[in-house]
């Protein structure tokens, strides 16, 4: 029996941790030891990282981490709200999925890097906090995903279910709700799944070019300013672990939301 089915997931999960962690210290002792400009390598050791944390404390930390999860959670309301709307649109008028495929598509191929500066430009500067840019960057990210799942979950209804709504009078709207809803349920928590670290990364990105005040973003760009790589990487990972909550939260909901896809009972 292969080791890996043998192990529980979570033990794996564990080594994969530690194997990750020990090819960062290796490289940051020996091959990155001298790289860049920064005095001490461009890559810090772990134990360099965890002291920089502890030295800074979860004051410096947790007023960018709340901004920041602020932002990221409005562009995922928003993000998902709208992709949510367009995917029922299209089940209940089937001739314009082309043009909302088109529209999903466009905003998934525009680079966020490329499209950031001109939403600052037309959103302007926030307003007191949170960051609209960063808002919409957040929303941007998580559209497209969540569009093609959603169809995708929504279109796997039975057919014979169906047919049944609509021998018994029922309209598109009432399939929708009635059948299509439930069956394309996984595939829309999916989505959702992928799309809570892609808000976090969205708007991470928009608080470089929105002019915020607070946000890991802007954390992380005065730290790499001031040559503080050691805070880069610890802000880096704080977010990193923010985007793996939001996973594994979604996991969860997911989970015990559609008991069925795991053949376990609802009970």
């Amino acid at each position: 029996m292969p080791i890996s089915r043998a192990l529980p997931s979570w033990a794996t999960g564990l080594i994969g941790v530690i194997v990750v962690v020990a090819l960062w210290w290796v490289s940051a002792l020996t091959i990155f030891q001298n790289a860049g400009s920064v005095p001490g390598g461009a890559i810090p050791t772990p134990a360099d990282v965890v002291a920089q944390f502890t030295g800074d404390g979860i004051g410096f930390y947790w007023p960018h981490i709340v901004m920041t999860l602020n932002e990221a959670a409005i562009g995922f309301l928003w993000g998902n709200g709208l992709a949510l709307l367009l995917a029922g649109l299209v089940l209940i008028v089937p001739r314009i999925e082309k043009i909302a495929l088109q529209v999903a598509v466009i905003t998934y191929c525009v680079p966020i890097v490329a499209i950031g500066p001109i939403a600052y430009t037309v959103i302007g500067p926030p307003r007191g906090e949170p960051s609209g840019t960063a808002i919409f960057l957040a929303a941007l990210s998580v559209f497209f995903t969540t569009v093609v799942g959603s169809l995708v979950g929504l279109k796997a209804a039975d057919q014979a279910s169906l047919d049944l709504v609509t021998v018994y009078g029922g309209t598109k709207f009432t399939q929708l709700r009635k059948v299509r809803i439930i069956a394309g349920m996984p595939s829309v928590l999916n989505a959702l799944q992928i799309a809570a670290p892609a808000a976090l990364l969205g708007a991470i990105l928009g608080e470089y070019f929105g002019g915020a005040e607070r946000g890991l973003g802007v954390a992380m760009l005065v730290a790499g300013n001031a040559a503080n790589v050691e805070r880069v990487w610890s802000l880096a990972l704080v977010a990193g672990l923010l985007a793996g909550l939001g996973y594994l939260l979604f996991a969860l909901v997911s989970r015990f939301a559609t008991p069925w896809t795991t053949g376990r009972s609802s009970s």
